[in-house]
């Protein structure tokens, strides 16, 4: 029977909503002071949840050394203290808006490539505050 282990970090990210293909008048319409520049920023808390087969030798999912190396190479290290318009390539202007929605998907996808057979990802939940927060369960 699958358990399931969950980690949570925190990173802090800047972003803005703005789309280029709108004029001033419709992003700021649509996004109010979201949409101003630079950005804004949050810290973000990210929990990871993995699940599988407790390995009867170790009596864990997975070695959590290497949980928390994928999510340091995956999460933190690329995102933390970022702005996510100008160094996430997925939420470049033009491109998808990092919301915390769209940042909890891609999440899921970096991180569910990475765990090994036979653990999977059950969730991302991405919280840019204590009122806020997004789920992502798949697929990949």
């Amino acid at each position: 029977m699958p358990v399931s282990l969950t980690r949570t970090v925190e990173f802090t990210a800047t972003h803005r909503y703005f789309r280029p293909d709108w004029t001033a008048e419709q992003n700021e319409q649509a996004f109010g002071p979201l949409g101003a520049e630079p950005g804004h920023s949050h810290v973000y808390r990210c929990s990871i949840t993995v699940a599988g087969p407790i390995d009867s030798r170790s009596a864990t999912i997975m070695d959590l050394t290497e949980l928390d190396r994928i999510i340091d190479e995956e999460i933190t290290s690329p995102l933390h203290q970022r702005h996510l318009n100008l160094d996430v390539a997925e939420f470049a202007y033009g491109k998808t808006l990092p919301t915390c929605e769209a940042v909890a998907q891609l999440l899921y996808r970096r991180i569910a490539a990475r765990l090994p057979e036979p653990v999977t990802l059950e969730r991302i939940r991405v919280a840019e505050d204590a009122s806020l927060h997004a789920d992502y369960t798949g697929p990949a």
